[in-house]
């Protein structure tokens, strides 16, 4: 069942929330536990290259803030199972003027940090491509739009995705997780 609160927006204003998933290796481990489910800090370790400690520390700091929860039935002794915290799918973030000065650094960290990965994803597109084309879609265009357009347009964006795409565990069995991104930005009129 469908819970219609995880569709709500969701500002994510607070920078110490900001500061959680603005580290890269927080978010390749959220990225691990969306893509493939529960993990221990050992398992992520291995496939990150860390040390055990390291990534104990690191998913300590993402239940702190609400991004993941211990497994209880699945843990037992010093084994922890982690798993995705079941969050609003439609997070919002803040612009530059809704936070204190001191914390605008902390926003383009993220967004640092976020860009270097989508940019990661476009050097993997051809070959992905080209190995499955029924998955890999893919969209560049032109469009002049007002501020209220692009505003309307968003929006009808993301209640689509809402809509066509599942939680984890509500997914039909034949559904794979993908990676979708949206921006736009102003082209340059010279």
């Amino acid at each position: 069942m469908k819970d219609d609160k995880a569709d709500e927006p969701f500002l994510l204003d607070d920078p110490e929330r900001l500061k959680a998933l603005a580290h890269p290796m927080r978010r390749r481990m959220l990225t691990h536990l969306n893509v493939h489910g529960p993990a221990t800090s050992t398992t992520l370790a291995e496939l990150l290259g860390a040390k055990t400690g390291t990534t104990s520390y690191h998913l300590r700091r993402l239940e702190k803030y609400g991004f993941i929860e211990e497994i209880p039935e699945r843990s037992s002794g010093r084994e922890r199972w982690w798993r995705r915290a079941r969050i609003p799918r439609d997070i919002r973030l803040p612009t530059p003027g809704e936070l204190p000065p001191e914390e605008r650094k902390t926003l383009e960290e993220f967004h640092r940090v976020g860009f270097e990965e989508d940019r990661a994803l476009v050097e993997r597109f051809p070959a992905a491509f080209k190995a499955d084309p029924g998955w890999a879609r893919g969209s560049r265009a032109m469009a002049r739009m007002t501020k209220e357009e692009l505003d309307r347009f968003y929006e009808e964006y993301i209640a689509l995705l809402l809509k066509h795409g599942h939680p984890a565990d509500e997914a039909p069995p034949d559904a794979r997780p993908l990676y979708v991104r949206f921006f736009t930005l102003p082209a340059d009129e010279d």
